[in-house]
């Protein structure tokens, strides 16, 4: 991906090589490099203003979920003691949103199916349904 947008920006080997710190080698061996550190590849996103760590994302939104925790009534929710920050809700883009109402649309996966294997929220997928639904009948 990271070599169809170099291609499709058509940046200079030159000012590649430059930006990256690297040869042109060493930037040939990384177009084909099943993966790269991270520091290489936000300096990857910076020259192609393409957010690369996105697809990783879009890929634990869909097949990696924040495990569910049961709830206990009548008791506060302990906040971890983790430093790092706490993500309270998943950020679906529309893309994510796109191509799982497809997949209904195609039948080739039910609501039902779609909530268990993808953790989508009930209410939020129907959510979505209705939004987009109306959304597709006004254009």
């Amino acid at each position: 991906m990271i070599h169809t947008r170099w291609k499709e920006l058509d940046v200079s080997m030159e000012r590649t090589a430059n930006f990256l710190e690297r040869n042109e080698d060493e930037i040939g061996l990384m177009f084909e490099q099943p993966t790269l550190d991270t520091g290489i590849l936000l300096r990857w996103s910076k020259l192609l203003e393409y957010d690369f760590f996105r697809l990783y994302s879009h890929h634990l939104i869909l097949y990696a979920p924040k495990a569910a925790v049961p709830h206990k009534k009548k008791e506060k929710t302990v906040r971890s003691s983790s430093s790092l920050p706490e993500f309270r809700k998943h950020v679906y883009t529309k893309e994510v949103i796109d191509y799982l109402l497809k997949l209904i649309d195609q039948k080739e996966k039910t609501a039902a199916q779609i909530i268990t294997e993808y953790r989508i929220p009930k209410t939020t997928l129907y959510k979505w349904l209705n939004k987009y639904k109306k959304t597709e009948k006004k254009q």
